[in-house]
């Protein structure tokens, strides 16, 4: 029988602190059988992508540890960055790598959340494969409001969280949410502008990516939100499926760049 093997790749809200970025990162390799392969941070989004692989549970475990971690190092009431985020774990997606179809990936995807919602008291929403409703398999759907909207979020029966507490507790505002997944590789590429304009960079992203923008009246960029019979913002849809892209600026280049 060919060995299972999965991918998590955690995107902590942290890309500054080298101290707290590797004390949370080593946190995974605590755990027999998983190893650890990449950190990348960026100090202008002040974020930090860590990627590791090892079988089912081992890697399950890795996840709530380092998770649980970054719920104990990072202060979301403190945080600021480029790139959109509403927890200290921002996000936490599965990949199958071997031996493991998609679907058993999203059922390790629902064991690590609720463990998470149980154990850590930290609010979440299943997404992409693991999405328990049709509105959430899209992150930045699951994510919008940022932490900042947050306990407005929380609050709203439409996205009460598929595990942990619906309140803001002061916990809760240190910790801000996770949002956990299965998901294929996803390939991430970042394209520099001539420009420092980040609503220049949106612009090109909006058109480009799945999601496209939110119509308005008049002035695509001003103008007054376009909303259907339900209140919800109607969507231009943009170019290309199954890409996401946003604009931003990064302050150490400066210039703005689009990230894919």
């Amino acid at each position: 029988m060919q060995k299972q093997l999965i991918e998590c790749v955690p995107n902590i809200s942290e890309g500054r602190d080298k101290k707290v970025i590797d004390t949370i990162s080593q946190v995974a390799e605590t755990v027999d059988g998983v190893k650890l392969l990449d950190i990348d941070s960026g100090k202008a989004t002040n974020r930090t992508v860590i990627t590791f692989v090892g079988e089912p549970e081992p890697v399950i475990e890795a996840a709530f540890r380092l998770i649980k971690k970054a719920s104990e190092l990072i202060d979301m009431s403190k945080h600021t960055g480029e790139h959109p985020r509403f927890g200290a774990t921002d996000v936490c997606p599965l990949v199958p790598i071997s031996g493991i179809t998609i679907e058993e990936t999203a059922s390790y995807a629902h064991k690590l959340g609720e463990r998470v919602g149980k154990e850590l008291r930290i609010p979440g929403y299943f997404y992409e494969a693991a999405a328990k409703e049709e509105k959430r398999k899209n992150l930045a759907s699951c994510r919008s409001g940022e932490y900042e909207g947050l306990a407005n979020k929380l609050s709203d029966p439409d996205w009460t969280p598929d595990f942990g507490p619906a309140q803001f507790t002061e916990s809760v505002a240190k910790t801000g949410a996770t949002a956990i997944s299965a998901r294929d590789f996803l390939i991430a590429y970042n394209v520099n502008l001539n420009t420092t304009s980040t609503r220049r960079a949106n612009a090109i992203a909006f058109d480009i990516r799945e999601a496209g923008r939110i119509k308005r009246e008049g002035n695509p960029i001003t103008g007054k939100k376009v909303l259907d019979n339900n209140g919800e913002p109607v969507r231009i849809p943009g170019k290309l499926k199954a890409v996401k892209g946003i604009g931003w600026y990064i302050e150490e280049y400066g210039i703005a760049q689009i990230s894919y």
